[in-house]
C-alpha cells in the first residue's frame, strides 16, 4: 500500500568534543554485556569486555553495580582471565559463572559473595555454557559439548587427543548441512545438559545418549528449568533428511536425566526459546512456519502442561519477537524490532502488544517474574550500557557508565530519521548521520552504508563493526537505508524481495540518494556505496548498474547466486533467488552481480575473510579478479584468520584504515 513520505526528524543531536571519532576509540570502548539482577534487586552483575590492543586479545571481567547508585561498581573477577555468564543463586549468597581455562575453554565456577575465592566445578574438554540454578539452590544445570560416538567427557577428551596426533585432517560427509559460519560440523560436537550437585559434588550428564544440536551461533538461552525444579524444556536442532531441511523442536527432560521426550511435532517450521510461566502451568515458545525463509515471522505458542495441548498464543502480531519473559500476572515482556529500532513490549493476552521503550536498541534482556526488566540499551550515538525499567516502561534508568570516559573524547554527528517514497510507492526509512560540525550551507560527500541480511536492519545502535559515526567522522554524510526486504516493518515488507533480490533494494537506495541530494547538503559528484554480506552483494550490483558513485566498498559480498550452494546453509537459496540451479538457473543469473561485469567501471575495495563459510571467500577473489582483468581500479584486503566478520582488534583497525583510505582517495581528490 502506498504511503506518503513523512518528514525528517532529529533523532539524536550532535555531541561535540575536541576531535572526531577514530577506530582506536571503538576498540578502546568497554563493551557492556547482559546485566544479571540480584534476587533482592539491590545490585546487578555486568560482564565488561576490554581489549588489550598490544596483545590483540580481549578479557571480560564481572562487575557488581548497586542499582540505587549508592556506591561505585567494583570488579568481582580478575582482569587476567575472562569470566562470563554470571548467575546469582536463589538466595543471593553465591554466584555461578564461567571462566576460561588455560586451553581457552569456559569452565563452571562458584564464588561466595560474602568473601572468599571462586572454585572451579568442572573440567570438561570442550567447556560449558549457560549455567542456571535449580530453584531450590541445591545445584546448577549447564550445557557442555561432547563428540558423537564419544559421549562422555573422558571419551571426548581421548578423541580430541587422538585427532591432534592423526596426520589426516580430511572432512568426510554425506550430509547437506555439514558446516556453519566458520566451523565444520563433521567433527561431531553436540550439546548435552549437565547437573552439578552442590551437596555431593556429583556431575551428571542428564542426556547421555543425545545427538541433538543446540543453536550453533550461541547455544545459550535455549533451555529452561520448571519452577518446581523437576523438569527441563529445551530446543534441539536436527536435520530432517526426509525433507532435506534443518529444523528445531522442543524436548522435555526430567531433572533426573534420561531420554529427551519430543514436545512439539510440527511437520514444517521450527520452535525456539521455551520459557515456563512462573506458576509452571505453561511453556511459552516461539515458532516459525517457513523453513526456507530465515526471516519468517516468529509467533508465540503456549503448551498447557496439564492438558498436554498446544495452542496459538500471539499469532497475529505482524512483528517478530526475539525474546519473551512470562510474568507472574500472566502477561509477558517481549523484545522485538519495530520501525528500525529494537524495543520492549508488554502483552497482556488481549490487545496488541504495547511498546514500553521508544528509540534505540534493547538487547541482552532479563526480566524478573515480578516485572523488572534489565537490559542493555544503545543508540547510533551512544554505546551499550545496562538499564532497567518496569514492565510498563516506568522508571527507565541507566545503571552503568563504563563507556562514558571513552565516549567523551570524540564528537558524534547529528542523527536524523528520514522517510521517503521508495520503489513502487512504498515509504522507506533511513538513518542519516551528519558529520560533526555540520554546516547546512556546505555540501558533503555521501557514503551509503548498506546492511546485510538482506532480512535485517540498519538499527539505532552503536555497531561494533560497521559503526555509522565512525563512517561519518572524516566529514561524510552517512545514509543507512532500511530498504524493502528489511525486517521490523512486518512480514510482507521483509519477504517481498524474494525471487528478485536486487530490484526494490537497488531502487530504494537510488531514490534515497535523490532525496538526499534534494536536501542541498550532498555533493552528488562525491558519493560512495559500502556494504557487507548482502550489503556487499548490493554494492557489486550498484557497480554493475550505475556510474553515479566515485567508489565502492564490498565486504564479504555475494557475487554469484549459484555459487551460494557452497554456503553453509543452502535451504531457501532457490526461493531467495527465484529458482534453483537445476530449475531456474536463468533467474539466478538475472540476479547475480557478476553477470553485469560489463557495467562495472567504479573503483572498488574488496574485503573478505578466508574462514567465511556463509559467503565463501572465492566470491571476493572472483570479483577482484574480474575488476583487475577489466582494468578497473581495485584493491583487495584478505584476512586469512577472519570469518564473515572482522572480529580481531588489530584486523579491524587495518580494516578501517583501508576503508577510510579508499574513501579519502576517491571522495576527497
Amino acid at each position: 500500500m502506498s504511503v506518503l513520505a513523512s518528514p525528517t526528524t532529529t533523532l539524536h543531536p550532535e555531541r561535540k568534543a575536541a576531535r572526531s571519532m577514530t577506530a582506536l576509540d571503538l576498540w578502546q570502548m568497554p563493551r557492556v554485556g547482559a546485566p544479571q539482577p540480584a534476587p533482592d534487586g539491590k545490585a546487578i552483575i555486568v560482564p565488561v569486555t576490554r581489549w588489550d590492543l598490544a596483545k590483540n586479545e580481549a578479557k571480560t571481567q564481572l562487575h557488581v553495580v548497586p542499582t540505587d547508585g549508592s556506591a561505585a561498581s567494583h570488579a568481582l573477577t580478575s582482569s587476567d582471565v575472562s569470566a562470563a555468564e554470571p548467575r546469582y543463586s536463589p538466595d543471593g549468597k553465591q554466584l555461578a559463572f564461567t571462566r576460561k581455562d588455560a586451553n581457552g575453554k569456559a569452565q563452571l565456577m562458584l564464588m561466595p559473595l560474602d568473601g572468599g575465592e571462586a572454585r572451579k566445578l568442572t573440567d570438561l574438554p570442550l567447556g560449558v555454557f549457560d549455567p542456571q540454578w535449580l530453584p531450590d539452590g541445591s545445584g546448577i544445570v549447564f550445557g557442555g559439548m561432547l563428540i558423537k560416538g564419544h559421549l562422555s567427557p573422558q571419551a571426548t577428551a581421548d578423541e580430541i587427543a587422538r585427532r591432534a596426533k592423526d596426520p589426516v585432517k580430511a572432512h568426510v560427509t554425506e550430509e547437506r548441512f555439514y558446516r556453519y559460519w566458520d566451523t565444520w560440523l563433521t567433527t561431531g560436537e553436540v550439546a548435552h545438559l549437565f547437573a552439578f550437585s552442590l551437596a555431593s559434588g556429583e556431575l551428571r550428564d542428564l542426556m547421555p545418549a543425545s545427538e541433538l544440536w543446540f543453536e550453533f551461533m550461541d547455544p545459550s538461552g535455549q533451555y529452561d528449568i520448571a519452577p518446581d525444579g523437576n523438569e527441563i524444556v529445551f530446543c534441539g536442532h536436527l536435520f530432517d533428511s526426509s525433507k532435506s531441511l534443518l529444523v528445531s523442536h522442543l524436548f522435555t527432560l526430567p531433572i533426573t536425566g534420561g531420554e529427551p521426550a519430543l514436545l512439539t511435532t510440527m511437520s514444517r517450521g521450527s520452535e525456539s526459546a521455551p520459557r515456563y510461566t512462573p506458576d509452571g502451568k505453561y511453556v511459552i515458545y516461539g515458532r516459525t512456519y517457513d523453513p526456507e525463509f530465515y526471516a519468517d515471522r516468529t509467533r508465540l505458542a503456549r503448551y498447557d502442561r496439564v492438558a498436554k495441548a498446544h495452542s496459538d498464543w500471539l499469532e497475529d502480531w505482524d512483528l517478530s519477537p526475539v525474546a519473551w519473559f512470562p510474568l507472574a500476572d500472566g502477561s509477558v515482556v517481549l523484545e522485538a524490532e519495530q520501525d528500525g529500532r529494537t524495543r520492549l513490549f508488554r502483552w497482556n493476552g488481549a490487545r496488541e502488544p504495547q511498546a514500553i521503550t521508544t528509540d534505540g536498541t534493547v538487547s541482552a534482556l532479563t526480566v524478573t517474574t515480578e516485572g523488572r526488566a534489565y537490559f542493555t540499551w544503545q543508540t547510533l550515538s551512544a554505546a551499550a550500557e545496562a538499564y532497567v525499567c518496569g514492565a510498563d516502561g516506568a522508571g527507565f534508568a541507566r545503571l552503568t557508565r563504563f563507556t562514558e570516559e571513552t565516549s567523551a573524547r570524540f564528537s558524534c554527528g547529528e542523527v536524523r530519521d528520514m522517510r521517503f517514497t521508495g520503489a513502487r510507492g512504498e515509504t522507506v526509512q533511513m538513518y542519516v548521520i551528519l558529520p560533526p560540525g555540520f554546516d547546512s550551507a556546505k555540501k558533503y560527500p555521501l557514503v551509503h552504508v548498506i546492511h546485510g541480511g538482506p532480512h535485517g536492519i540498519s538499527g539505532d545502535l552503536f555497531h561494533a563493526r560497521w559503526n555509522g559515526q565512525l563512517f561519518a567522522a572524516p566529514g561524510y554524510v552517512v545514509a543507512m537505508v532500511n530498504f524493502q526486504g528489511s525486517t521490523s516493518w512486518g512480514q510482507d515488507f521483509a519477504q517481498r524481495i524474494q525471487g528478485e533480490w536486487a530490484a526494490r533494494p537497488f531502487e530504494d537506495i537510488m531514490l534515497a540518494t535523490d532525496h538526499l541530494i534534494a536536501q542541498g547538503f550532498v555533493d552528488e559528484m562525491r558519493m560512495a556505496a559500502a556494504g557487507g554480506s548482502y550489503g556487499g552483494y548490493m554494492a557489486a550490483w550498484i557497480a554493475g548498474h550505475t556510474d553515479r558513485f566515485r567508489c565502492i566498498i564490498d565486504h564479504a559480498g555475494v557475487h554469484d547466486l549459484t555459487g551460494q550452494y557452497a554456503s553453509d546453509v543452502t535451504q531457501g537459496r532457490g526461493k531467495a533467488s527465484g529458482g534453483e540451479a537445476w530449475d531456474g538457473l536463468e533467474k539466478q543469473d538475472a540476479w547475480s552481480p557478476v553477470r553485469f561485469a560489463s557495467g562495472m567501471n567504479t573503483p572498488m575495495l574488496v574485503l573478505h575473510g578466508e574462514r567465511d563459510f556463509r559467503v565463501p571467500a572465492w566470491h571476493g577473489l572472483m570479483l577482484y579478479g574480474v575488476l583487475k582483468a577489466k582494468g578497473v581500479p581495485a584493491r583487495l584486503v584478505y584476512f586469512p584468520d577472519e570469518n564473515h566478520w572482522v572480529l580481531k582488534a588489530q584486523n579491524s583497525l587495518l580494516w578501517y584504515r583501508e576503508v577510510h583510505g579508499w574513501l579519502g582517495r576517491w571522495l576527497e581528490a
